[in-house]
């Protein structure tokens, strides 16, 4: 039995993101396509992160000519998350497609999670809810072997224009049992070239599966508020396959939260160390996290040097209302000391949550600018499916629920503010942002003449920006 997987990350959907040129494999994808291999299916992928058209899907769907197309997304890439149209628009377009054919369409994502009687009204036969490999094996051997789909745990599907779902699955906790990857799949060419342009080539993993906080705007529709992890044996072993099979010079770890116990990282550090392994890799934390133990020296000594934390902002206030669990004073503690021990912090901001207001907002650019990280990215607040930010705004959501893209940063609910602020807001803190860390250079001596050229035409970009700053300081 033929399955032919594919996803719907489509990079040129993205401009933001096409134009960054830092792609990662659909990690996710793969995983499953491993799991299904090793039960004795034979598997192929199309990889649309380089395609310009769902279409271009054809040929292989021709030659291939699957039983099956599973249309699985990168569970591990944050931007699955906020379910952009265009993206949603492409996988309705390889349904349609795979069904011309008679090929028969299982959908796992967030979004088909979230809006599963959309993707059937579109012609998919199955969707399958949540974490996905269990029951991708259990639909497939039941599809293989005549059975009846209703008895399969995780799924929803339509029977007698009537959709249904099935008893939820419980959540998979032996993570080390599943194979690792099929990077074997994957052409890796088209993602190292991409990566040219910044001298290096990084490279995805994952250690871990959920986030046990509670973030009210984080929606978590694949692996929930449980918090699973491999062991540091098994993550290092995947690592020594993946340099057999290619180069690369860096490790981005796509968990939520990477090493949420002391003892984890501590393992980790020692293992890389036992196999003779050097690695350079950035991850995701939080604040709190980091000051416990010696997680930092430990991060350290493993090859990680850069952190990124949800920051989102510098006001206690609007911390509070998010439920995230941190607090100012420990984003600053654990900046100053991953600074001091060599790591580079680096900030999610996050603007136009609830009740915010021009003086949360000085305290979260106060924060910025006073701690001034390694790097930064910013957002206004997303109202995702499934979480309690979400039900609070979307009476004021309308018709429009999602991003065409994630560059478009639309506000989508009332704020104290216009989508327009917002987005001259975002605008005004990357230049002010890049204006001071050059400016900081000069001062240091260590820039060249092109880059004050830089630094005075970032100058003469931000000045109707800093009119903005003025009027409402």
């Amino acid at each position: 039995m033929k399955v032919l997987f594919t996803h719907s990350y489509f990079l040129q959907f993205d401009p933001k993101q096409w134009a960054l040129s830092k792609p990662y494999p659909p990690l996710g994808t793969i995983q499953a396509a491993s799991y299904l291999r090793e039960n004795n299916f034979e598997v192929d992928l199309f990889d649309v992160s380089f395609s310009s058209s769902p279409l271009e899907i054809l040929p292989k769907l021709d030659s291939f000519a699957p039983a099956v197309l599973v249309i699985y997304d990168d569970g591990f890439n944050y931007l699955t998350k906020m379910c952009l149209t265009k993206m949603r628009e492409a996988a309705f377009d390889m349904i349609s497609e795979a069904k011309k054919r008679g090929i028969h369409v299982v959908v796992a994502s967030s979004d088909s999670t979230d809006q599963y009687e959309l993707y059937l009204s579109k012609g998919a036969d199955e969707i399958i809810l949540g974490e996905g490999e269990i029951t991708l094996l259990a639909l497939m051997n039941c599809l293989k072997n005549e059975g009846e789909v209703p008895t399969i745990e995780g799924i929803a599907y339509q029977t007698n224009n009537e959709i249904k779902k099935s008893p939820k699955r419980p959540i998979y906790t032996e993570l080390d049992n599943l194979p690792i990857p099929a990077w074997d799949l994957i052409d890796i060419k088209p993602y190292q070239e991409a990566w040219k342009k910044h001298g290096y080539f990084s490279v995805n993993l994952a250690t871990t599966r959920g986030c046990p906080y509670k973030c009210n705007w984080c929606a978590k529709p694949i692996y929930g508020n449980r918090y699973n992890t491999r062991s540091p044996q098994h993550v290092v072993k995947e690592i020594q396959l993946m340099k057999s099979l290619f180069d690369f010079e860096h490790i981005w770890f796509g968990d939520d939260i990477f090493g949420l116990k002391p003892s984890w990282v501590q393992e980790f550090n020692q293992e890389l160390k036992r196999q003779g392994v050097k690695i350079s890799y950035k991850i995701q934390s939080r604040a709190d996290l980091l000051l416990k133990d010696d997680t930092i020296e430990n991060l350290r000594e493993s090859g990680c040097d850069e952190v990124w934390i949800g920051a989102e902002s510098g006001s206690q206030k609007i911390l509070d209302a998010m439920d995230k669990g941190t607090t100012v004073e420990q984003i600053i503690e654990s900046t100053q000391l991953m600074k001091k021990l060599g790591l580079k912090p680096c900030f999610f901001l996050q603007f136009g949550y609830l009740t915010e207001t021009w003086e949360d907002i000085k305290l979260t650019l106060k924060l910025l600018f006073d701690q001034m990280p390694h790097d930064l990215g910013v957002s206004v607040s997303y109202p995702l499916p499934g979480t309690k930010f979400f039900d609070l705004v979307k009476a004021e959501l309308s018709n429009k629920s999602h991003w065409e893209d994630s560059d478009e940063l639309l506000l989508m609910y009332k704020s104290t503010y216009s989508p327009d602020f917002y987005k001259k807001l975002h605008r005004f803190i990357h230049k002010r942002f890049r204006q001071k860390q050059i400016l900081t250079r000069i001062k240091k001596g260590d820039l060249s003449n092109l880059g004050r050229w830089i630094y005075f035409k970032i100058m003469s970009n931000v000045n109707y920006l800093q009119l903005l700053w003025l009027k409402r300081g």
